[in-house]
């Protein structure tokens, strides 16, 4: 299921149902689990341990040095986890010392063509990232965001899980959970309400996140003024704990 034009490095480990293509390259110390398709022209550079079910569309570059001027060859590595569709010209960069010396992404994402994931970034589990959405150094995106065409995501920023950030966005602060973000500049547009329902969250816990979303948005509060009021109307939800928490371990302030 190995291509005779492939490349692959004696070190690298590679289950005995994976399928490589045409002159795709495997570097050193990369370990491909089960069932996992890598297309054509792929390279998967080096130190990168990737899961089961994975499938890889041509052209895309993972576990690539970082883009980082520190960066001097340290050993550092990337980790995919398990069912990601990875599609064409896909790249994704190790991480560097200074940032804990790994990059991850979790399981069952969608990264479009041209997707752009940096060094140091944790990326969450059912993603999706749509075509050229790129998230720079540092960033970190929780499970069931959706990033847009064409946006992009400022080192160190924050996007928290069920988070919606709109076609052509940058987004400069950190981004609440279950949040719409969109336009230029980036606003706070709305709670997340059909991305909620399509996965199958209750309409009175949706009711208390839209109630917190004008607690934060349309009071005018600072946010552990807002983050009181919030705990107050039914903050031992889950629904409502994961917002507090996406609100509390804010370091670049939040999008407004």
């Amino acid at each position: 299921m190995i291509d005779p034009s492939a490349k692959i490095d004696p070190s690298a480990e590679i289950a005995r149902d994976v399928s490589i293509g045409p002159w795709s390259i495997i570097g050193p110390n990369v370990n491909i689990g089960a069932g996992s398709e890598i297309a054509s022209h792929v390279v998967i550079r080096a130190n990168t341990r990737i899961g089961k079910n994975n499938k890889i569309f041509q052209f895309s570059s993972v576990g690539e040095e970082p883009a980082d001027k520190k960066f001097a060859g340290e050993e550092t590595w990337m980790e995919i986890g398990d069912n990601n569709i990875l599609r064409e010209s896909v790249s994704l960069h190790r991480g560097t010392e200074a940032g804990g010396g790994v990059t991850r992404i979790g399981s069952n994402n969608l990264l479009m063509p041209h997707v752009h994931v940096a060094h140091d970034c944790r990326v969450g589990d059912n993603v999706v990232f749509a075509n050229y959405a790129a998230i720079s150094g540092h960033v970190e995106v929780d499970d069931w965001v959706i990033l847009g065409g064409f946006s992009g995501v400022k080192q160190f920023v924050k996007v928290g899980a069920h988070a919606m950030v709109g076609a052509m966005t940058y987004i400069h602060n950190d981004v609440p959970a279950y949040v719409i973000v969109s336009g230029q500049p980036a606003a706070v547009r709305s709670i997340n309400t059909i991305g909620l329902e399509r996965r199958g969250f209750e309409q009175e816990t949706i009711s208390q996140l839209r109630t917190a979303f004008k607690i934060i948005y349309k009071r005018n509060l600072g946010l552990k003024e807002a983050i009181v009021q919030i705990v107050e109307i039914g903050g031992n939800s889950d629904a409502l704990k994961l917002l507090i928490d996406s609100l509390e371990s804010s370091e670049q302030g939040i999008v407004r």
